[in-house]
């Protein structure tokens, strides 16, 4: 999503609440040294080429795995991967294009920025690259607990072409998300320390619209993801432990859940302290006597850490795919064999079933 921040805004006193430079106070990070230590330029460098580099790994390994495979419900949730990792990549690389030239220049938004039209796009690609990944998630958890759950109800399976389809319409999605702002729903301004733009935490009603929806969205698909995740797991254990298909484990369908229960581990660690602190942060605002014109120092800092919490699921996330496949894992342990995938639990099926679905 984003890479955080570095260096105090140079001025922008004079914009008015209704800009998107009204909503932290500049002139008071201006005479702090803490920020400073917590927002280094290296350190939002450093963060962004791990991750583009890390990503671009992941994206390569993914391309030399789908050109392999045969089977179909392997190939989606590869493209479903594939699609999560271009998001990741894509997002590191759109927010660092902005940020980091922003750590050397320490260029005046007001002056560079006075229409405020690349923060907007800022703030459009913080919320667009941030949501992706965790609707992707949902996805990936869908699809797998229909594929392990109910693998004959789609003997069709899902095809790249659809799953590709899939992926864009969730791209679709949270590009109409984004643009909320723009289109009058909200509005994005500039955060402490001033080099990245996000939503407002501001109590009027199209921020809070925005912001609930934004973080109840976010909250949604990681819950939908757990409960997903947690059928399907527990669906793959009682298999393992059936004594009479012990010696047909679902290798391929571990595989993928191992590696889609960390994708979702790694987005819960990340992503719950900033959504739930954005829905606290709204209703404690809206039930405050007082509006606040611009927000509180503590919120500031605090929102800038949560976001920095946010860019480790886009580092982490391509190596849950690197590390945790079967060629790493044969490797560690040599004695995993590859087995029949879920059709070999089926054995009174038809044969002309059998290997259409075991060819998908």
């Amino acid at each position: 999503m984003g890479l955080g921040a570095a260096g105090p805004l140079n001025s922008s006193e004079g914009a008015g609440p209704g800009s998107c430079f009204g909503a932290f106070n500049s002139s008071a990070s201006l005479n702090e040294t803490q920020p400073r230590a917590i927002t280094s330029p290296w350190f939002s460098t450093a963060f962004g080429l791990i991750g583009l580099c890390s990503n671009l790994f992941a994206l390569c390994v993914l391309l030399g795995s789908s050109r392999q495979l045969s089977s179909r419900a392997r190939s989606s949730f590869l493209v479903f991967l594939c699609g999560l990792v271009v998001t990741d990549f894509m997002g590191l690389l759109v927010t660092a294009s902005v940020i980091i030239p922003y750590h050397f220049i320490k260029f005046n938004w007001a002056e560079v920025d006075a229409g405020c039209h690349l923060c907007n796009f800022l703030g459009f690609s913080m919320v667009f690259f941030g949501q992706c990944p965790l609707l992707l998630g949902a996805t990936m958890a869908s699809e797998r607990f229909v594929g392990i759950n109910r693998p004959f109800s789609r003997s069709s399976s899902v095809s790249k072409r659809r799953a590709w389809a899939i992926v864009g319409t969730v791209w679709a999605f949270c590009c109409l998300l984004g643009l909320l702002p723009v289109l009058g729903l909200g509005r994005y301004t500039l955060q402490f320390p001033g080099s990245w733009c996000f939503l407002t935490l501001l109590p009027d009603t199209g921020n809070v619209i925005f912001c609930l929806l934004f973080a109840l969205l976010g909250v949604f698909s990681v819950l939908l993801s757990f409960v997903f995740n947690t059928v399907s797991v527990v669906t793959l254990c009682r298999v393992y432990h059936d004594r009479e298909s012990v010696q047909r484990r679902r290798d391929s369908e571990v595989e993928m859940m191992v590696q889609l229960v960390g994708i979702m581990i790694i987005a819960t660690i990340c992503w719950m302290p900033l959504l739930i602190f954005i829905i606290q942060t709204v209703l404690q605002q809206l039930q405050a006597p007082e509006r606040l014109l611009t927000l509180p120092t503590e919120t500031q800092k605090l929102l800038l850490i949560y976001i920095r919490m946010v860019t480790w699921n886009q580092i982490l996330d391509p190596w849950v795919y690197i590390l945790f496949r079967r060629a790493v894992l044969r490797r560690v342990y040599p004695s995993l064999r590859a087995r029949p995938s879920i059709v070999s639990l089926y054995p009174v099926l038809n044969p002309s079933l059998r290997r259409k679905l075991t060819q998908e």
